[in-house]
């Protein structure tokens, strides 16, 4: 079995949203639905010193989250239908819309905040990791449209040789809870 993951690398992304934008377009998603989550994160801050000196040790970055189509998913633990499922084969984390009846109980479980309620709908939605197009032999959308070249995807195996293994970062939910298939490049002045 394939295990298909994720690669954010914060050190370079710059936030512009243009792989939520892809997504957005390539789902024909409702405002309000969002599988990319571009994070803009603030750490650290200012002091003024007794002299009037100031020093800083502020960071701001950016981060692309979508679902990281964990080994140990917690959506899939708590779905009373069945309607969310780990492909055998490429180990992508689907809904199943016809099974599903929008309870919300994936989106509670989710650390990473990935399902979304459409409440208009009465349905549970995610991203697919476009499996429509990763079988075809193209990249998801979200990566493909990064024109910074911040995100990959691809086995996770892969992704881990090539880039290493993290994938916790400080606001992210711990990796050992779900065994998410990303691998994080951090901004220097992430912790």
């Amino acid at each position: 079995m394939a295990q298909y993951g994720f690669y954010s690398d914060s050190s370079i992304c710059s936030g512009c949203k243009a792989c939520q934008v892809a997504c957005k377009d390539k789902n024909n998603q409702v405002f309000g639905i969002n599988y990319r989550k571009p994070y803009h994160v603030e750490t650290g801050g200012f002091k003024v010193g007794s002299k009037g000196t100031v020093t800083h040790n502020a960071v701001v970055y950016s981060l692309s989250i979508a679902c990281n189509h964990c080994s140990k998913p917690a959506c899939t633990e708590v779905c009373p239908t069945g309607a969310m499922q780990k492909d055998k084969a490429t180990g992508i984390v689907n809904n199943d819309k016809t099974k599903c009846i929008g309870c919300g109980n994936c989106a509670s479980a989710c650390p990473y905040n990935a399902p979304t309620i459409n409440e208009e709908l009465g349905k549970s939605y995610k991203c697919d990791f476009c499996a429509d197009l990763v079988e075809k032999g193209e990249q998801p959308a979200c990566v493909a449209a990064c024109p910074l070249v911040a995100l990959d995807c691809g086995e996770i195996a892969d992704l881990r040789r090539k880039y290493g293994k993290v994938a916790d970062v400080h606001g992210l939910a711990s990796s050992k809870e779900t065994a998410p298939n990303l691998v994080l490049k951090l901004h220097k002045g992430a912790k």
